[in-house]
């Protein structure tokens, strides 16, 4: 029931400035951590590890420890007021109508603003370099962005909520968010991030796949190739450097016939990614709306799969 209310609270309500989402003040921890942390540890690549690895053990444990603590006592106090704090816990771990959002944002930039503005508005939702993107790299980096994010901005948090409620989705939130930040293969963070980001690929691992099989179906749904989307994903799956970037990436790409990924600057430096899909089309603007589709209907349908089996459990334990 959580899960249901979760999913429904986050197409109402999306990402509201107040009150402070946890992801942000995850965000803020980590930073205070690694300064923190950097200071005690040797400058050297070993204790950059091991102070990484401290990092990384501390904010997913005090997570889970901090959130199923306030959970108990809320039960103590009313069985209703628990349920309700773990509902909105749950919903805050959803990213739905945030991403639909902003990439019709960029959608809507496309068709009234400037090249200029179009990056702008890609830019608050990819990790990379967006003034070297043209139109066609504008709608791909949204198009892939809407894709990725599916499973680990949905897929993943809704697997956590179906196993342990809003403890385990918090805690997945605080380990895909020390990824987003310090999981880079960077000078700084290279020895630093390594242990959360092979974290993350850990927790992410089923999620990706399942969310995977999950978008084929909604992609049939919404009138896209599934056959397609079942071929390019099993012959691009692993075409990125993490084992779960790429899963349901390649699924759009092969669904819409289309050519994703490829090369690209982060922090400066160029990346020569590998191409994911066939190119049968060029991409076009309408991709965008036609993956917010998909995303959407993978997201009801991952909503009803995970309740549903999270009540089962519940009866069974």
């Amino acid at each position: 029931m959580e899960i249901l209310l979760a999913c429904i609270l986050d197409l109402i309500l999306g990402d509201p400035a107040f009150p402070p989402h946890p992801v942000v003040l995850m965000g803020r921890l980590i930073a205070w951590l690694e300064k923190g942390l950097r200071r005690i540890f040797p400058k050297s690549n070993r204790g950059e590890l091991a102070a990484g690895c401290v990092l990384a053990i501390l904010l997913p444990l005090g997570t889970f420890a901090l959130t199923a603590g306030v959970l108990y006592l809320c039960y103590r106090i009313h069985p209703w007021l628990a349920f309700a704090l773990n509902a909105f816990w749950c919903y805050q771990c959803l990213a739905i109508r945030s991403m639909i959002k902003e990439s019709k944002n960029v959608y809507r930039t496309l068709q009234n603003g400037s090249l200029e503005e179009a990056q702008g508005a890609v830019g608050r939702i990819v990790g990379r370099d967006t003034s070297v993107l043209d139109r066609t790299g504008v709608i791909k980096a949204a198009v892939e962005t809407v894709a990725e994010n599916f499973s680990d901005g949905v897929m993943a948090p809704l697997f956590f909520m179906m196993l342990g409620a809003a403890p385990l989705a918090m805690t997945y939130k605080a380990v895909n968010t020390m990824d987003s930040m310090i999981g880079y293969k960077s000078d700084r963070y290279l020895y630093f991030g390594r242990v959360a980001a092979h974290m993350d690929d850990v927790a992410g691992f089923l999620p990706a796949r399942i969310g995977a099989f999950l978008m084929m179906l909604a992609s049939g749904l919404c009138g896209a190739s599934i056959p397609g989307a079942f071929r390019i994903w099993k012959r691009d799956r692993y075409q990125h450097a993490s084992p779960n970037s790429a899963q349901t990436e390649s699924v759009i790409a092969g669904a819409f016939g289309v050519q994703l990924a490829g090369p690209a600057i982060y922090f400066g430096k160029r990346y020569d990614k590998p191409y994911i899909g066939d190119g049968l089309r060029n991409i076009e603007d309408a991709d965008i709306l036609r993956v917010n589709r998909i995303f959407l209907v993978a997201s009801v349908l991952g909503t009803v799969l995970c309740a549903g089996i999270h009540m089962l459990l519940i009866q069974q334990f």
